[in-house]
C-alpha cells in the first residue's frame, strides 16, 4: 500500500519550509526598516487579525476535507461538489462581514484602550481586506485537501508569501516618509494582496482539473441521495467549530507565559529587569526553535485528516490503523533525533543563532518537548480524521489548566526559576499528547509501536555519540562555535539515516512515497544493502 499521506506531509513540510524562510528574511528587513517602534505597532494589530480568522475560518479547511474526502470514497462526486460549493458561499459571506467587522471595530478597539496606541488603528484597518480573502482560500485548501491533492496548496502558501512579503516592504518603503503608522499600516497591508494571489493560483489548479470534476460527475451513481444542504452546513459545523476554538486556543495557552511568568519570576526574587530578559530566553528563543522540527508533523496531521476520514468512510479498520500507525512512527522517527540534537548541542545552537548561551537552559528543557509536541500534532490530526475534532479541544484546555497550575508553582520556586515555566510547557504539550493517545488506543485499537520506537532509540543514540565526537574534535581543531556545531549536526544527521536504515527503521514503501525521487533513492539504497 502506498502512503499517500506521506507525500502529502512532505511537500506541506517544503512549503511549509520555504513560508519559514520567507518571513524570517521578511521579519529582518522590516525589523530594520521600522524598528522596534514600528514592529510593535504592527503587532499589535496582527494579533486581533489571527483572532478574527480564527474565528472566521480556521477550522473549515479540516471540516471541508474531511467531508470532501468521505464523499470520494464513496465516489459521491456530486456530493463532495455540492460541500465545496456551499462552504465557499458560506465563507464569502461570513469573510465580508468578518472584514467589515475589523475595519469598523479598529476605532472602537482603539477608543476602547484595547488597543493602547491610537496609531496601531492604521495597521488594524489595513488588516481587514485580507480576512475576506483567507476566507476564501481556506475554501479551496479544504477542498484540494479532502482530495488528497496537496500540491494546490503548497504552491498557494508559497506564492501566497511571496507576494505579502514584497507588497509588506514595499509598502513600508513608499509609506515611511508618512510616519510609523502609516508604514506599519502598509505593511500590514501586505496580507490582503498575498491571500489574493493565493485565491487566483487555487483556481487556476481548479481549472486545470474541471475535465476530472466533468468525468466523475458523469460516472456518478445517481442512486446515491443527496444529503440536504442544512445537513451540510449543520455537519461542517459541528467539525469546524472545535478545530477553530481550538486554534483561539493556541494564542491563548501562549498568552499563559505571559501572564504568569515574569511575575512568578519577581517572586522568586528576581528583579524586573531580569525577569524580562529570562522570560525573552524562553518564549522569544527557546520555544521558537522548538517549533522548528514540528513542520513535519503539523504537515504530517494536515494530510493525514483526509486520509483517515477516507479509511472512515469505507469502513475500513486496517486502512485506519495502519495510516495512524505509519503517521505516529514517522513522528517518532523524526522527532525523538531532534529532541537529542537539541539537547545535546542546546548551548552550541544558542550561541550560534542568538549569540549568547543563556537561552540553552531553556532550549534543553524543551527539548523533551519536540516529541511530545510531535506525537499532540499527529494524533490530533488522527481524531479529527475519525470525526472526533472535539476530543483535542477539550485534550488543550485540560493540558491548558496543567500548565498554569505548574507554571505558576515552579516558576516562583528559586530552584526551578525560568526551567519552571518550561517543564511548564512541557507538561502542557505531554498532557495533550497523553490524552490523545488515550481517545486513539480507545477509537483505533494501536498506536505506538514499541519495536519502531526501540530501533528509533537505538540509531538515536549512535547519532548522539557521533554529535558529541564531531562537536568536541572540530572545537579542539579550533573551528569555531558555528562551524563545529553545523558539522556536528551534519554528521549526527549522516550516522543516524544510516543507522535506521540498517535496522530497518524505515521501510521501502515508504522511501518510495517521496514524492519524484523516492523510487530511485529506493534502488540506490538496494543496490548499498541499506533496505
Amino acid at each position: 500500500m502506498k502512503h499517500r499521506f506521506i507525500q502529502g506531509a512532505l511537500i506541506l513540510t517544503i512549503a511549509g519550509i520555504v513560508v519559514k524562510i520567507i518571513g524570517s528574511v521578511n521579519r529582518i528587513i522590516l525589523s530594520r526598516m521600522l524598528g522596534g517602534e514600528g514592529i510593535g505597532l504592527y503587532q499589535m494589530a496582527y494579533p486581533i487579525y489571527q483572532l478574527a480568522l480564527s474565528v472566521s475560518s480556521a477550522g473549515i479547511p479540516v471540516a471541508i476535507s474531511i467531508l470532501t474526502a468521505e464523499k470520494l470514497a464513496l465516489k459521491d462526486y456530486i456530493g463532495a461538489n455540492r460541500i465545496f460549493r456551499l462552504s465557499l458561499k458560506l465563507m464569502m459571506v461570513t469573510g465580508l462581514f468578518f472584514s467589515w467587522l475589523l475595519y469598523y471595530g479598529a476605532g472602537w478597539l482603539v477608543d476602547a484602550q484595547i488597543v493602547r496606541d491610537e496609531r496601531a488603528y492604521y495597521a488594524i484597518a489595513a488588516l481587514a481586506p485580507a480576512i475576506f480573502f483567507v476566507t476564501i482560500l481556506s475554501s479551496y485548501r479544504g477542498y484540494f485537501q479532502g482530495m488528497q491533492m496537496m500540491t494546490p496548496t503548497a504552491i498557494s502558501q508559497i506564492v501566497e508569501q511571496a507576494i505579502r512579503v514584497v507588497v509588506m516592504i514595499a509598502l513600508a518603503i513608499v509609506l515611511l516618509p508618512y510616519g510609523l503608522a502609516y508604514a506599519s499600516a502598509g505593511a500590514s497591508f501586505g496580507a490582503a494582496p498575498g491571500a489574493a494571489a493565493g485565491v487566483i493560483i487555487l483556481l487556476y489548479y481548479y481549472w486545470r482539473h474541471r475535465i476530472i470534476h466533468k468525468e466523475q460527475l458523469k460516472m456518478q451513481n445517481r442512486e446515491i441521495v443527496q444529503e440536504s444542504s442544512y445537513s451540510i452546513i449543520k455537519r461542517l459545523a459541528i467539525l469546524a467549530l472545535p478545530v477553530s476554538l481550538a486554534n483561539i486556543m493556541l494564542p491563548l495557552t501562549a498568552s499563559i507565559d505571559l501572564f504568569i511568568v515574569p511575575a512568578r519570576l519577581e517572586n522568586a526574587g528576581y528583579s524586573v529587569e531580569v525577569a524580562t530578559e529570562l522570560f525573552g530566553y524562553l518564549t522569544g528563543m527557546a520555544v521558537s526553535l522548538v517549533n522548528l522540527p514540528t513542520i513535519l508533523t503539523a504537515s504530517l496531521a494536515a494530510s493525514l485528516v483526509p486520509a483517515i476520514s477516507e479509511a472512515v468512510a469505507l469502513k475500513d479498520r486496517y486502512g485506519i490503523t495502519l495510516r495512524a500507525v505509519t503517521a505516529l512512527r514517522m513522528a517518532i522517527l523524526l522527532m525523538i533525533p531532534s529532541f537529542a540534537g537539541l539537547y545535546l548541542l542546546a548551548m552550541p545552537i544558542s550561541e550560534m543563532l542568538y549569540a549568547t548561551p543563556n537561552a540553552s537552559s531553556c532550549i534543553a528543557v524543551l527539548s523533551f518537548g519536540v516529541v511530545l509536541l510531535g506525537i499532540g500534532q499527529v494524533t490530533t490530526g488522527i481524531l479529527q480524521g475519525l470525526g472526533h475534532t472535539t476530543i483535542p479541544l477539550i485534550n488543550m484546555i485540560i493540558a491548558a489548566f496543567v500548565k498554569v497550575i505548574l507554571s505558576w508553582t515552579l516558576t516562583a520556586n528559586s530552584s526551578w526559576g525560568i526551567e519552571g515555566a518550561a517543564w511548564a510547557t512541557n507538561a502542557d504539550f505531554g498532557t495533550a499528547a497523553l490524552l490523545n493517545l488515550f481517545f486513539i488506543y480507545r477509537y483505533v485499537g494501536k498506536a505506538l509501536e514499541l519495536k519502531s520506537i526501540f530501533k528509533v532509540m537505538v540509531a538515536t543514540v549512535m547519532m548522539s555519540i557521533a554529535v558529541f565526537v564531531s562537536y568536541d574534535a572540530l572545537m579542539r581543531e579550533f573551528w569555531g562555535n558555528t562551524i563545529s556545531t553545523m558539522g556536528a549536526i551534519i554528521s549526527g544527521g549522516v550516522i543516524y539515516t544510516i543507522f535506521i536504515l540498517l535496522i530497518g527503521g524505515v521501510t521501502k514503501n515508504e522511501i518510495e512515497s517521496i514524492p519524484k525521487v523516492g523510487k530511485s533513492v529506493s534502488r540506490v539504497l538496494e543496490k548499498m544493502r541499506l533496505i
